[in-house]
């Protein structure tokens, strides 16, 4: 590149409202992170986060497709990435209902939004993009406002080599996002779509929501067995201009993923029992509660919290002495954002001082 194409370049990037600070919007877009498995299969089943990758989710509407993938973090990806999430047919839906619709998604916070300025007369373009490939396919990538009920979308072609796809979209003048924790808008890749979600036209500008409208023209990746879909670096950014994907830390991911989702030792691979993925937890009852525990990251609001032994039995404590699963039922008491207690749930009590160690997930997905 000669010196002055890469002061165009740059000259480029500099107007693209992103001079400094974090740039991209989606959390765990290179498919670094996969706090709760590696795999899975049977997916699709139902609406829910994967349990592959944190921070994607399938939406599955409708009347359940009785289609099913094998979900996995890869290790297939384009040059200067790691990982990407693969998404393997096993069971095909070739029959599909009026009302089915299949998604990849991932919601995002509305306090996370307040740069794009929407709703406002200076409100921003944002493009999307990311890298696919698979099987050859036709599917409609989108950003919907949850708020105003509003959205916006684009079709993507999928080849069999690795490319990265640029979608730009227009500013939207119409309906502010909230400012707070709870979900104001998500990306979605439509792959899967009944006529209740295709028979229309898509819509290539903001327009209130129109079902119809949100997977006009896409191919099902749930046709065959033989089909397969690969993506990674998923950046959603403000400004007309794709900027190159903003990679961050492992570490730095992970924390970011820890705020909606945090495993800590939930099983017998941790060494010894003595330490929970690296975090040491003997800890001294009291009564019938355990001293408090500390959360690696405060979460996005209080969480779900589930106690595992050493063993990994759900609701239950291991005595340190032995390895063994205490004898009564635990759960959790005063759970906030940043820790909880684990108390005793059924008769009985253990002697003061005894100790104990357990694992937790605490779930706060939006």
């Amino acid at each position: 590149m000669s010196k002055a194409a890469e002061l165009a370049k740059m000259g480029e990037v500099l107007t693209n409202s992103q001079i400094g600070g974090r740039r991209n919007i989606i959390i765990n877009g290179a498919m670094q992170v996969a706090q709760r498995a590696t795999s899975a299969t049977s997916v699709l089943a139902s609406t829910g986060v994967i349990p592959v990758c944190d921070r994607w989710m399938f939406e599955v509407s409708g009347s359940n497709t009785s289609g099913r993938l094998t979900v996995s973090q890869s290790t297939d990806t384009p040059d200067g990435f790691g990982n990407s999430l693969k998404l393997d047919v096993t069971t095909a839906d070739t029959s599909i209902a009026t009302d089915e619709f299949v998604s990849l998604v991932q919601r995002i916070e509305g306090q996370n939004l307040q740069q794009l300025k929407k709703g406002t007369s200076d409100a921003e373009r944002v493009t999307l993009s990311f890298y696919a490939k698979g099987t050859a396919k036709k599917y409609s990538c989108g950003f919907y406002d949850a708020d105003n009920s509003r959205n916006v979308h684009a079709h993507f072609d999928v080849t069999t080599s690795w490319q990265r796809f640029i979608i730009n979209f227009p500013a939207d003048t119409t309906g502010a996002f909230d400012n707070d924790t709870a979900q104001s808008a998500f990306i979605l890749f439509n792959l899967h779509a009944g006529t209740n979600f295709s028979s229309g036209t898509l819509n290539t500008t903001w327009q209130s929501n129109d079902n119809t409208d949100r997977a006009a023209g896409i191919d099902s990746l749930l046709s065959s067995t033989d089909n397969e879909l690969y993506i990674t670096g998923v950046q959603l950014e403000v400004g007309s201009a794709a900027t190159p994907f903003e990679h961050r830390s492992y570490a730095e991911e992970l924390s970011l993923c820890q705020r909606y989702f945090e495993v800590h030792g939930t099983g017998s691979d941790n060494p010894g029992g003595w330490n929970f993925k690296g975090m040491p937890v003997k800890l001294a009852q009291v009564g019938n509660y355990i001293q408090g525990t500390k959360v690696a990251v405060e979460k996005r609001a209080d969480p779900t919290i589930v106690v595992y032994s050493r063993n990994g039995t759900s609701g239950k404590v291991s005595e340190f002495a032995t390895g063994s699963d205490a004898a009564n039922n635990w759960s959790t008491n005063a759970q906030g954002k940043t820790g909880f207690h684990a108390v005793v749930r059924d008769s009985g009590t253990h002697s003061a001082g005894t100790g104990f160690e357990y694992g937790y997930t605490a779930d706060a997905e939006l």
